[in-house]
């Protein structure tokens, strides 16, 4: 929760981390994907559309529904546990054109070998999952893998809950910090200086018409929900057991302001595509 550079060691999200993760992670409205059509004009037809790569996929939030919109969507991820949810999201779900890969972002010139001596992407989505990567380096392996016309969309699905502008992200950040004893401030790729930098390294990478499109919408959480959702941002080793956790869910939630809806704790959601064409 408090790593900000894709130099820190990547984080166990196996187990009961991954199930909350699949559980409780919110998923992207159908604007984003509006967006990704638009600006990279995706093609769905069998055997002549597009391949399409989420990269970090975790449970499959974003790469569930890209696949409507391509010809098959790689999902690659580093925690077996994530690949396993979403595999089987993917089966339930009834989506047959996904794969499911074990690696990380430096797994990518590999790819190549998909389509030897041409560029088999159509698009690489990266959702809030690139501060654990080198995003210089990742640019520059994608760019020839990448066919004329499609690119690259860093996207950052909203601020963490404990990083947001409001009584209650406030109120939650001091019940974390207490209880972890140490400053909880990873933003995940989600402020202003990370999204330049990202911005700056696409065009380095050579990617152009470099922008941003937002997609903004309210929700409201539910008790559980939060809780859930933080959960599954806590690595496994500092994640509360089982028996500990009704403790600790207690703590947090009487240190929070009282919902301002019956509903829950409301939620202003800002979605930050960040998009580079090849």
């Amino acid at each position: 929760m408090t790593a900000t550079s894709p130099s820190a060691a990547r984080p166990d999200f196996s187990g009961e981390v991954a199930a909350h993760y699949a559980e409780y992670r919110r998923g992207y409205p159908p604007a984003v994907l509006d967006v990704l059509d638009r600006t990279f004009g995706l093609d769905a037809h069998p055997g002549i559309g597009d391949l399409a790569l989420d990269l970090g996929c975790g449970t499959g939030q974003l790469a569930l529904p890209l696949a409507a919109h391509v010809r098959t969507v790689i999902g690659l991820d580093p925690e077996p546990d994530m690949l396993f949810r979403a595999r089987a999201a993917a089966e339930r779900s009834g989506v047959r054109n996904a794969l499911w890969l074990l690696g990380t972002d430096a797994d990518v010139p590999g790819l190549a070998a998909l389509a030897p001596g041409e560029r088999p992407l159509g698009l690489t989505v990266i959702g809030n999952a690139l501060h654990w990567m080198n995003p210089g380096e990742l640019f520059r392996a994608l760019r020839p893998l990448t066919r004329p016309g499609g690119g690259v969309a860093v996207i950052a699905n909203g601020a963490p809950l404990w990083a947001q502008d409001t009584d209650w992200s406030r109120a939650l950040r001091a019940g974390l910090e207490e209880h972890f004893g140490r400053p909880v401030n990873a933003s995940c790729g989600t402020d202003a200086a990370e999204r330049e930098q990202y911005a700056a390294a696409l065009a380095d990478a050579g990617f152009t018409d470099v922008r941003e499109t937002v997609v903004e919408y309210e929700d409201v959480l539910t008790p559980d929900q939060l809780l859930g959702t933080l959960y599954s941002a806590i690595p496994a080793p500092e994640l509360p057991s089982a028996a500990e956790r009704p403790a600790f869910a207690a703590r947090l939630l009487a240190a929070l302001p009282a919902p301002r809806t019956a509903a829950g704790y409301p939620e202003h959601i800002r979605v930050s595509l960040l998009t580079g064409l090849a």
